[in-house]
């Protein structure tokens, strides 16, 4: 028989600013070795290496080999989701440098929620997906009463629209290969500094993977969640999407 879920044993894991350092490095969905994740802890090698058996012990984080190398990445979209709501409940941390500045404001800029757009990109290129017909919905992206902050909405009012295949086809992304995976292609977030809805699920993984690709989206570091808007990407959101000024 087993007793009432540990709630306090994992919390214990979130109380170690380093540690949850470390989960944010992560929070994108990548795979990132010990020595990157050590430096943007401000660990030792050992320090992160007794974070990381921690982490793993609890399923938060699971490893991967290649050759001779270890990378370390989240267990997968639930330990991501955690994060966020867990991000809901605190308080915003003071901003002492200009440094930390520019890292806050990079990131509601834009930057990477898991594996798909989030910040002030992630919501325009919603809102524009909206527009031109290729989701279905509510008329704007905008939180709603009842929605939880900075948390994947379980019910959502959006679905494809008309223009999906159009749309979507334009930007390079195959509905119909991207449709036919096992992941949910609809799912939505409501991005935690912007208060409006952006585009999760099997679809906003592959929009994301898509700008990457094609350049139109750099990242800013490698530890770093927070992206930067090329000067090809905005020419090609204007083209594909009509969004315009979005470059940094």
């Amino acid at each position: 028989m087993e007793g009432d879920a540990d709630i306090a044993r994992t919390a214990t894991l979130f109380a170690d600013p380093a540690r949850v350092r470390v989960l944010l490095a992560l929070a994108d969905g990548r795979a990132l070795a010990a020595s990157v994740l050590a430096a943007e802890a401000r660990l030792s090698a050992q320090g992160v290496s007794a974070h990381l058996a921690k982490l793993r012990d609890a399923g938060l984080v699971v490893a991967e080999k290649s050759g001779r190398h270890r990378f370390y990445r989240l267990a997968g979209p639930d330990t991501a989701e955690l994060l966020e709501t867990l991000a809901r409940f605190s308080p915003s941390q003071p901003v002492t440098s200009l440094r930390e500045g520019t890292r806050a404001e990079a990131l509601r800029t834009a930057r990477t929620c898991y594996d798909h757009l989030a910040g002030r990109l992630g919501v325009a290129v919603t809102s524009a997906l909206l527009a031109r017909g290729a989701l279905s919905g509510a008329p704007d992206t905008r939180r709603r009463p009842g929605d939880r902050i900075s948390a994947p909405l379980r019910e959502h009012p959006y679905t494809l629209g008309p223009a999906a295949s159009g749309v979507f086809g334009s930007l390079g992304v195959d509905l119909d290969l991207v449709a036919a995976g096992r992941r949910p292609l609809l799912k939505f977030c409501l991005d935690w500094s912007e208060q409006r809805h952006h585009l999760a699920g099997a679809l906003g993984a592959a929009v994301a993977a898509r700008f990457v690709d094609a350049g139109w989206v750099r990242r800013r570091a490698r530890a770093h969640r927070a992206l930067t808007l090329t000067a090809e990407g905005a020419a090609a959101l204007e083209t594909h999407l009509g969004l315009a000024d979005l470059a940094a």
